[in-house]
């Protein structure tokens, strides 16, 4: 994780260093948000690129060198195996996530039936589930069994399942999430970090530097050198211990 205050206290300091004016914590916390939503979504199509050359054996497969197994890397504190709930509900009638977090992308799905065992469950288009179902040589059964994915309440992923599972568990992927610089004010009425109430941001340490760039592009201010991030973190981090002194 990073934490969101180094990045807040580090924009600041570099903003009022360039003289480009101050960004309040609820402008700083809605740019944190776009950053790293955008750092998150770029893993895929990156990934993909990586994946690409290593089919074309144009990739470096050394241990710490591999590109696609750092991507894949920073994403596996997203990646959780949950199970879904039944929702009995007339307009509903489906497979529901009813724990915390959005889910980005579903994974492999898998169909627990108590008296024959777990299977692989295939995920089709609605189209193709339709027409699968309705023929007799095709229609999906408990060893086969079949899926496709909806709308369900509140904009939530809804799986149905034929034929119908006891539990259904699935591998998913989820959204980072939302980073929050919190703060109490101070007698002076300037604003005060707390910790306990703040939300770091989600994403691997290796990505600091690219948060804070991101976040100063947004506000006006390019960095091409990242040590001058570094530079700025360290300074930034002497000021505010001179401040609490």
């Amino acid at each position: 994780m990073v934490n969101i205050n180094t990045v807040y206290t580090t924009v600041l300091y570099i903003l009022n260093k360039e003289q480009r004016g101050y960004v309040t914590p609820t402008e700083f916390n809605s740019l944190a948000t776009q950053v790293q939503e955008e750092i998150f979504n770029s893993y895929f199509p990156d990934g993909n690129q990586v994946n690409r050359q290593n089919q074309q054996n144009t990739q470096n497969d050394t241990e710490f060198f591999n590109v696609f197994k750092d991507i894949s890397y920073k994403l596996y504190p997203f990646e959780k195996s949950v199970n879904f709930t039944y929702d009995n509900t007339p307009s509903v009638l489906g497979w529901k996530y009813s724990g915390n977090g959005t889910i980005y992308k579903l994974g492999e799905i898998i169909s627990k039936f108590t008296s024959t065992g777990d299977y692989i469950t295939q995920l089709a288009s609605r189209k193709d589930y339709e027409q699968i179902i309705r023929s007799k040589l095709t229609a999906p059964t408990i060893k086969f069994p079949l899926a496709y994915t909806t709308d369900g309440p509140d904009e939530s992923v809804l799986i149905k399942v034929s034929p119908k599972p006891d539990n259904l568990e699935v591998n998913c992927l989820f959204k980072p999430v939302e980073p929050v610089w919190n703060f109490t004010t101070g007698s002076l009425g300037q604003y005060v970090y707390n910790a306990g109430t703040s939300t770091n941001f989600e994403l691997d340490i290796s990505e600091q530097t690219n948060i804070i760039t991101g976040i100063l592009k947004y506000a006006g201010v390019i960095i091409n050198d990242p040590t001058i991030i570094q530079t700025a973190m360290q300074e930034a981090v002497k000021v505010e211990q001179n401040e609490k002194s």
